[in-house]
């Protein structure tokens, strides 16, 4: 496996929800939870090694570093509620307005990057501890896109423009793919958080208001000044 520099999170690193994405597709189960133990490498070749026989464990290596663990897992609490499209363009127009982005060429929520390169997600505030950005897929995506669509909200709610984190663990369920042009919104909310650990939860809704799917997820605070804030 490679992934390719556009993906990126951090400059120098993957996009954490588009890596658990690729990885979790390895996986033959609706429901993933994927583990980063480090920062992803960019354009690096990586292996990937099957740690049972009914390739329900597998790993990721940087040479003989792991990079990321995926197993079959679970969600057993209800999805959060979904917002209306018209909600969740109130909340993109906060978040770009927003003072600073701790990533700001990430592919998935990166304000830095050109029109049409990367997702373009735009999570803001459209409630205590809830955000929500529009998403509008030019083309019906693969389910690795989804994974990344599920990702960021879940750190937006958080507000971590003020304190940044970065992915830790992401249990994801996909039940369908958008269609190309379809008016999607995906929602963000903060759980609770231990210390460094925030707990999150996400979900996409289609334009009928379908799940198409959701996540639960662990981010770790991590020390501003390793990124120059």
């Amino acid at each position: 496996m490679i992934i390719d520099g556009r993906f990126c999170g951090p400059d120098d690193s993957g996009n954490g929800g588009y890596v658990a994405g690729r990885l979790a597709g390895r996986v033959p189960v609706d429901t993933v939870t994927v583990t980063l133990r480090r920062p992803p490498p960019l354009d690096t070749e990586l292996t990937v090694t099957q740690e049972d026989e009914r390739g329900h464990s597998m790993r990721l290596w940087d040479g003989d570093v792991l990079v990321a663990e995926a197993l079959a897992g679970a969600i057993v609490v209800p999805p959060i509620a979904p917002v209306s499209f018209e909600e969740a363009l109130d909340g993109a127009e906060k978040y770009r307005t927003a003072e600073h982005h701790p990533f700001p060429r990430c592919f998935v929520c990166g304000t830095e990057r050109e029109p049409g390169v990367g997702l373009g997600l735009e999570p803001g505030p459209v409630a205590d501890g809830t955000v929500a950005t529009p998403w509008v897929p030019e083309r019906v995506p693969e389910r690795e896109l989804v994974w990344a669509a599920l990702d960021c909200p879940g750190g937006w709610s958080f507000a971590v423009a003020g304190r940044p984190a970065v992915l830790g663990t992401m249990t994801a369920q996909v039940m369908d793919v958008p269609d190309a042009g379809e008016r999607c919104v995906v929602v963000g909310f903060a759980r609770s958080s231990e210390g460094r650990k925030l707990h999150a939860a996400t979900a996409l809704y289609g334009a009928d208001g379908r799940l198409l799917g959701r996540a639960e997820q662990i981010w770790i605070e991590i020390d501003p000044e390793r990124f120059g804030q």
